[in-house]
């Protein structure tokens, strides 16, 4: 009963597999990169959809499709835990006077996450490959703790930190407070690089 409750009340509807036959709408701002993504839960280990990302970084644009996987889901006594891999397929663009036009692109990643009703961990790794226009490589870890305790349907609150390691970046390591949001079937996450002064806004809506 105690692993139920953890899942109820815990950000379930952030990760990239919903249950079936959900849609979810994920608008994604770090400071590297913007992306909006919607996928489709197709059966409980995996979703599909549209990805749009514009690394700012490197001034191109990705536009495909992106699959997850849930490939493991462990459920204890006052916890839950995750294991996913992604993988996309698209075209990148050079925009703004960049070299490199349009290229094949692809990516491959993993996430992980841990969490309890107070306590939250998370680690994820992703590689995307377009040829002359560029490639991205970012692995982040995360580390948060709810200050209060809510119960389904009330507002809940995390504070955070994320620390990346970008090595195509001037500044390769990058530590992000924010603090994260979530009600229902919406979850908004703000933060800021102390690194390089940018802003991280993550928004999700599940339906």
């Amino acid at each position: 009963m105690a692993a139920v409750s953890v899942w109820m009340v815990t950000p379930a509807l952030a990760r990239p597999v919903s249950y079936p036959d959900a849609w979810t709408v994920i608008e994604e701002t770090d400071r590297q990169s913007t992306a909006l993504w919607v996928h489709y839960t197709l059966t409980p280990k995996w979703s599909l959809g549209a990805r749009s990302e514009w690394d700012r970084q490197q001034d191109f644009v990705f536009n495909g499709v992106q699959a997850t996987y849930l490939a493991k889901r462990w459920f204890g006594e006052n916890y839950q835990a995750n294991l996913y891999a992604i993988g996309g397929a698209g075209i990148a663009t050079a925009i703004d006077g960049a070299m490199g036009g349009s290229n094949a692109s692809g990516f491959i990643g993993a996430l992980a996450d841990w969490e309890t009703r107070r306590l939250f961990t998370s680690y994820r790794v992703r590689y995307l490959e377009a040829g002359d226009v560029g490639d991205n490589f970012v692995q982040a870890a995360r580390l948060g703790f709810a200050p209060y305790e809510g119960d389904t349907g009330d507002l809940h609150t995390w504070l955070m930190v994320e620390v990346d390691h970008r090595p195509n970046n001037e500044d390769e390591i990058g530590v992000t407070p924010l603090i994260r949001f979530f009600k229902g079937a919406a979850l908004l996450e703000l933060g800021w690089s102390i690194t390089d002064n940018e802003p991280l806004v993550n928004f999700t809506y599940r339906f």
